[in-house]
Parts: structure tokens; C-alpha cells; sequence
């Protein structure tokens, strides 16, 4: 053998073996999807699934991560875009499951009292997947999330509601308000068309959940299509009403901006944030993509918009940076001042006027029977000339909910 193959053949084999040593030890998405059984006396006969990304950190965030009506947990976990970031950004996830013996459709029981109650039923089934993470995984108590879509929805507001204490913070993605149906036959009226209560009566709910509760409660965040058949937009309006009420803020929102894929923001003082999704059906919003702000794959529950899970880890600071997303004001038309809306409604007089008389004057428009404010896409409950709202004008044809101030 020539001298010099004597002498590069022993580094040749040293740089291969290192890259396959490190091929080994640090391999992508090695950790997997795992069923976990005995996570506690689990009364709502839930199954539990977790996904610990490799060099998952101590004191890491924890989200809880429901799926809808007909799907599975690995249905969510591969198709929603929570995967992505958890292994981006180090935290863990539980994804519980319905069983098709609990409900023919394999739904979350949401609208079953017996199971949207603290300290019984699938609800405590959830929190004590919960318990398990922070005990086995040593999760950090202070920073567990819960979201979900649809029937997972409106268990992450029962969730929400039964445990404040648990959760720092929650998403509803084609979501119901808490206790709105307390039966089948009921679930279905709360879907389609949606019911309508009072601010005060939706929070009183909420506050029964856990009577005497008196510590910091969880953010919250909706998010829905404009164009939700399955469970009318009307609910996001519904929803936002419970929650800004529980947490003590206007109906108005704070400030009002716009994010990618036809998305407005409406931000009540941080502690609820409502996002409406142009034209999007029932689903969960995903961006199938490369880049950092792109995650899931489009299906027939998960609609190519924008990427929520990203914005959403990044609102609850699972990124590390504590962040809020960037969002461009609306509108964006002009840079003047007198075109961007304010983060008070100061740009124009306020007017109350039936959704009919809204849509008439062209301060509002309809689409499948519901009524959205322009410019803000705000929901604002059926077309018809019995629902009354309150607009302000904040830029060209741009308006936001302004209930209390009118």
C-alpha cells in the first residue's frame, strides 16, 4: 500500500466513524408518540399519549394537545404542527384521546356534566395526564397549556374552567363556550346556530366551575374560520364574551392587527385574544411549509391559512423569547396615522345599530347567515335585525366591537 494511503486511510476511518457516532446519538425525531398507561384512576377511561423531544431540558413547558370529532391523537400529533416546535423549541406534549366506546365519534364529552366538572370524568382524566408529565417528565407546573379543535375545543375551555389552577393558558380552535350544552340535544343547538348569552351569564359558568376560586386565571386565545358551518363563528364571539368577562376586560378590544393567511387579531388586554380566519371552514389552521413559521399538513380538519401553532407557542413564550408574534396593523394601505387603528376607539364616532343595519350601511358584511365587522372580520352573532352591536370606525373601512362604548 503507497505511504500516503498508509497515512490517510486512518483519518478517513477516524472522520467516519465520528460522523456515524454522531448520526447515533443525535438522531432527528427519534423520540416518538407513547402510549402511557397508569397515569391515575383516570374516571373519564381517556388514553393518554405523550412525546418527549431528545434533550428535553428540566422545568420544560408542557401542552396539551386534544383532537376533534373522528380523529385520534396521532392523527393531531402528526397533522397540527405542535410536533414541529416542541422540538424546536424543547417542550413536551400530552395528547389525550377519546375512546369509541365513550362516544361513537370518538368526541370529548364536553357537553356531559358529568365529565366538564372539577374532580370527575374525562376533565380529571386530563389533569391527571397532567399530574404524570410534571411528576415523571418534571414538566414546569407554571407553564402548562391546553388547546385543541372542536370537541377538544370546548374541552380545553372545560379545562380551562375547572382548572385554573393548572393551566397558564388556553387555545379554542372552532371551540364552544363553557357549559353552553349540557346534553346531546343541546350540544347541537350551541353549535349551529350558537347560543347567545349575556357577558355576566357566560362568566358566571365559568366561575361555578371552581366556586371560590380567587387566584390568577389562564389567558385566553380563539381562534376560528369565518366560514365555520360546523360550529358557527357566532361561538367565537360567545367565547370571547365568557372570557374577558372571567378575566375582567372590556368587550373592546385593546388593539386590533393583522397576520398572514387572511388572519385579524383582536387583543383584549392580553388576557384574551380572539383570531378570525377569512373564509376558513371548521379546522385547525396550519401553513404547511420549511420554514420556521410554517408547520402541518392540509387535510380536511386542517385548513392551509397560517400556521397557529406557531403563532400560539410564541404567544405563550414556549420559544423562549416570551414574545408576542409580529403583526402588521390594519389596515395597511396607507402609512398615515389616520389609516391604522387605534389602540383606543377614538378614530370615529360609535354606532349601534341592528347586524341588518350594519351590513346595509356597509359597516359590516354576512356570509352563511353571520355577520362580521369589515376591516376586523369581528364576529358579531346571526344576520338578522335582532342582534344589536356597537361599531367604531377606526380607519377605511374598518371596524371594531365597541358594545360598551356606545
Amino acid at each position: 500500500m503507497p505511504r500516503f494511503l498508509r497515512l490517510v486511510l486512518p483519518a478517513i476511518a477516524a472522520v467516519a466513524a465520528a460522523i456515524g457516532l454522531t448520526a447515533v446519538s443525535t438522531p432527528a425525531y427519534a423520540a416518538t408518540l407513547t402510549a402511557v398507561s397508569g397515569f391515575g384512576s383516570n374516571p373519564g377511561n381517556l388514553t393518554m399519549y405523550s412525546y418527549r423531544p431528545d434533550g428535553l431540558p428540566a422545568n420544560a413547558p408542557l401542552v396539551v394537545a386534544m383532537h376533534g370529532c373522528t380523529q385520534n391523537a396521532t392523527d393531531y400529533f402528526t397533522n397540527a404542527g405542535w410536533r414541529k416546535y416542541a422540538d424546536l423549541w424543547r417542550f413536551a406534549l400530552v395528547l389525550p384521546e377519546q375512546k369509541s366506546a365513550n362516544n361513537s365519534s370518538s368526541c370529548f364529552n364536553w357537553f356531559e356534566t358529568g365529565d366538564t366538572a372539577r374532580g370527575g370524568g374525562e376533565a380529571l382524566s386530563v389533569k391527571q395526564m397532567v399530574d404524570y408529565a410534571a411528576t415523571n417528565y418534571q414538566v414546569d407546573r407554571g407553564r402548562v397549556y391546553v388547546t385543541g379543535l372542536s370537541a377538544g375545543a370546548a374541552m380545553t375551555a372545560v379545562m380551562l374552567a375547572t382548572y385554573p389552577d393548572v393551566f397558564a393558558g388556553g387555545a379554542i380552535m372552532a371551540g364552544l363556550p363553557y357549559r353552553c350544552a349540557t346534553s346531546t340535544t343541546s350540544a347541537f343547538s350551541c353549535m349551529n346556530p350558537g347560543v347567545d348569552k349575556t357577558p355576566a351569564a357566560w362568566g358566571d359558568l365559568v366561575r361555578a366551575a371552581y366556586s371560590g376560586y380567587t387566584g390568577t386565571r389562564p389567558r385566553v386565545s380563539i381562534w376560528h374560520g369565518t366560514s365555520d358551518t360546523t360550529v358557527a363563528p357566532a361561538n367565537a364571539t360567545e367565547l370571547r364574551d365568557q372570557w374577558t368577562n372571567v378575566l375582567g376586560v372590556s368587550q373592546t378590544p385593546t388593539s386590533t392587527s393583522s397576520l398572514p393567511g387572511g388572519t385579524s387579531l383582536a387583543n383584549y388586554a392580553d388576557k384574551v385574544k380572539v383570531y378570525l380566519v377569512s373564509g376558513m371552514t371548521h379546522a385547525t389552521p396550519v401553513d404547511p411549509g420549511s420554514a420556521t413559521e410554517q408547520c402541518g399538513t392540509a387535510g380536511t380538519y386542517y385548513k392551509d391559512t397560517i400556521c397557529s401553532s406557531y403563532y400560539q407557542a410564541r404567544d405563550w413564550g414556549l420559544d423562549g423569547g416570551g414574545t408576542t408574534p409580529t403583526a402588521t396593523a390594519s389596515p395597511t394601505a396607507s402609512p398615515t396615522p389616520s389609516s391604522t387603528p387605534s389602540s383606543t376607539p377614538s378614530a370615529g364616532p360609535c354606532v349601534r345599530a341592528s347586524n341588518y343595519a350594519h351590513v346595509t350601511a356597509g359597516r359590516a358584511h354576512q356570509s352563511g347567515g353571520y355577520t362580521y365587522a369589515n376591516g376586523s372580520n369581528q364576529a358579531m352573532g346571526l344576520y338578522n335585525v335582532f342582534i344589536t352591536h356597537g361599531l367604531r370606525q377606526t380607519g377605511p373601512n374598518y371596524y371594531v366591537l365597541a358594545d360598551t362604548a356606545c
